[in-house]
């Protein structure tokens, strides 16, 4: 907390603006977040005058008090603090004997230096020197000092006194960012402000829709600004025929940009109501404040209502609509409108809207540059590395990045919820979108492409090629069968204590088979099985579909009504159960078997496999439905499905003899039938 003896006539302090407020307290909250270091690079081919350079930087942080300026509390409410001197974190590294890789690795490191806010600099300015006609220069600052639109004009001032050679070839700027914090205080209170809130307020009543796109990772319950990017070049082709769209529809490219992002985001959530947060650069119309550098960049907050799936030219021009709406309010505070319509925030998410579309334009950059002859000149170009700003804000932001004719996509993305690869897909479904659109603006957005050819390849071709080699003309007791020959003395089951080898059990559900085809089971029989988990519950279902019945589970821990229900539904003829769950069991016309009470009988049985009609196309077991939507419903599943599917589980699964299986599954699930 700062004390008032600590302010002189020299050291004069300032209330913050709306912008500045919200960086503040971001800082504040997290000291050492990245997400809001900004910066931007360029190559300088020319040979530099190192003490030019030197004396330029210096000049122009005389010139812009903000980047003399650091920042602290008074009296509970935070404050700048404009110093008549700042020393500049400038500095030149020889980098002549470093590749590419290791110089943009150096590069980020030094942008993702945090700034102290309270000591300052704000600023910091890097040159990495490959030669003395080859140099990359990293111009950095904390948000709250300055935007985009303050490195072209830092740019500009560099290369001008630069290359005047004098200390006065600028004049002053007559206002500086306090001037502009006074105005925007100024203007709120008056009827502009009131209708500006008043505008806002419209487009944003109502509960506001919450973006949820399909993540790679779940979301941590604190939002975090871990990021990273994807850039892809916009290829000339493409810019061609886009800007030949926006001259025919009367448009911007921004717009059709932002209609297709929309679209973009509707297609991935299935949600037809999204907000888009949109920077602007906040000097439009402000003549007085073109040449100050500071942070007036704000979001404005873009709807989108694709209800009713309208054509994209019908869509593109409600965003046009929207996005000439918004500009004419542009001027009300971000972070006020987040305070005045959030009571709670959810800390999981940025606030208002979790995506974003930005347009960066290096404004200062002039292709006619390289080729201006003049030796002492300092020539200058765009060195794109990743964007402009570090970390991520919000969950993706489409930075389009204009260098003279040239477009870039950058793609800033949470890398706490999204992986490259998903990012990457993302980026080549948006430009696969813009293609469809420009074959046919008339299409309706559901019916535009999306997926890339690669994409459609694996969707409709590789993923459905799910054809198995499995044994057509065998039904699954068939197999068990199989196994019991190849290893007899194997272990088959194994329940508290209690264990039987293929063979035995083999042998056992032989008996049981036998003794229930004297009592009419054959293909297409019902026969219900209510037993508890132990062997007998294996030897009881083996034992059904060895006499050629189909088995019907009926859980003992069911309701009596339930258990009524399905066994008056599925006409069993037969009923598997035990001596000590008869009680419970509701009455039926179903000739009772109990297996432990009536096992002498059974056991007299032969151990011979049983002669059976029974065929693949033949019922192996009906289960019933839980009965959420009115009574269950018995669903019928054959042999041959049956099999399909535990030749599935065995290949997905790479079992072998050697594994074992922990079968935790009622029999009322189909798990179970694995």
């Amino acid at each position: 907390m700062a004390k008032i003896s600590e302010f002189t006539k020299d050291v004069r302090s300032f209330p913050l603006s709306y912008g500045q407020q919200a960086m503040w307290f971001l800082y504040q909250m997290t000291p050492q977040n990245i997400a809001y270091n900004i910066y931007t690079t360029v190559r300088i081919n020319s040979d530099l005058d190192l003490s030019a350079w030197h004396r330029a930087w210096h000049r122009i942080v005389e010139r812009h008090p903000i980047l003399r300026t650091t920042y602290t509390q008074y009296e509970d409410q935070p404050i700048q603090v404009i110093r008549p001197y700042q020393e500049i974190d400038i500095k030149v590294t020889d980098a002549s004997t470093w590749n590419l890789d290791y110089l943009k690795k150096q590069i980020l490191l030094e942008t993702d230096r945090p700034y102290n806010l309270e000591t300052g600099p704000v600023v910091r300015v890097h040159l990495f020197t490959s030669s003395s006609g080859e140099h990359i220069q990293l111009l950095a600052m904390h948000h709250i000092a300055g935007d985009m639109s303050s490195f072209d004009i830092l740019l500009n001032e560099l290369q001008d006194i630069y290359n005047s050679q004098t200390d006065n070839s600028l004049s002053l700027p007559k206002l500086s960012y306090t001037d502009y914090v006074s105005w925007q205080t100024e203007m709120l209170k008056s009827s502009q402000g009131e209708q500006l809130s008043a505008y806002w307020h419209k487009q944003l009543t109502g509960e506001l829709p919450v973006l949820d796109l399909p993540a790679d990772k779940s979301r941590p319950s604190v939002q975090t600004y871990s990021g990273s990017t994807h850039i892809i070049k916009v290829d000339e082709e493409l810019l061609d025929r886009l800007r030949k769209l926006s001259e025919l529809e009367k448009t911007s490219l921004y717009r059709i940009f932002l209609a297709a992002l929309f679209i973009l985001f509707y297609r991935l959530s299935g949600q037809e109501d999204i907000l888009v947060g949109c920077p602007v650069a906040g000097r439009s119309g402000k003549k007085d404040f073109e040449d100050i550098v500071g942070y007036f960049t704000d979001p404005v907050i873009l709807r989108g209502n694709m209800a009713g799936n309208p054509t994209f030219r019908d869509f593109l021009a409600q965003v046009h609509r929207t996005v000439s709406e918004a500009k004419k309010h542009e001027d009300y505070p971000f972070p006020l409108l987040v305070k005045q319509l959030i009571s709670e925030r959810d800390s999981s998410r940025p606030p208002l809207f979790q995506v974003s579309l930005t347009w960066q334009k290096h404004g200062w950059y002039d292709d006619s540059q390289k080729f201006n002859s003049q030796e002492s000149s300092l020539v200058m170009s765009p060195y794109l590395i990743e964007g402009h700003q570090r970390g991520s804000a919000f969950d993706i932001d489409l930075a389009i990045i204009e260098a003279g004719n040239e477009l870039s996509f950058c793609w800033q993305y949470n890398t706490d919820l999204f992986n490259i690869s998903t990012v990457e897909r993302i980026a080549e479904n948006y430009q696969t979108l813009l293609e469809s659109i420009l074959i046919n603006p008339q299409q309706r957005i559901s019916q535009l492409l999306l997926l890339t050819e690669i994409e459609q390849q694996q969707l409709l071709v590789d993923w459905n090629n799910t054809k198995k080699e499995y044994p057509l003309d065998k039904c699954i007791h068939q197999l068990f069968e199989e196994q019991a020959i190849k290893t007899p003395d194997a272990l088959a089951v194994e329940f508290e204590g209690e264990k039987l080898t293929y063979q035995e059990l083999n042998q056992l559900a032989n008996q049981l088979a036998n003794y229930l085809q004297k009592l009419g089971v054959n293909p297409e029989v019902l026969v219900g099985i209510s037993v508890e988990r132990s062997p007998l519950m294996l030897i009881g279902l083996l034992g059904i579909l060895k006499a050629g019945g189909a088995y019907v589970p009926l859980d003992p821990a069911y309701p009596a009504e339930r258990l009524a229900y399905m066994l008056d539904d599925s006409q069993a003829q037969v009923l598997l159960t035990q001596q000590q769950l008869i009680d419970a069991l509701p009455h039926t016309e179903a000739k009772v078997v109990c297996l432990d009470r009536d096992w002498e009988l059974i056991s007299a049985e032969s151990d011979k496999k049983p002669q059976t009609e029974v065929k693949p196309n033949n019922l192996a077991y009906v289960i019933y439905t839980s009965g959420s939507t009115g009574n269950p419903k018995g669903v019928m599943i054959e042999h041959r499905a049956l099999v399909n599917f535990t030749q599935t589980v065995k290949d997905k699964y790479g079992m072998n003899d050697r594994d074992r299986v922990l079968q935790a599954a009622s029999i009322s699930f189909d798990a179970a039938a694995e």
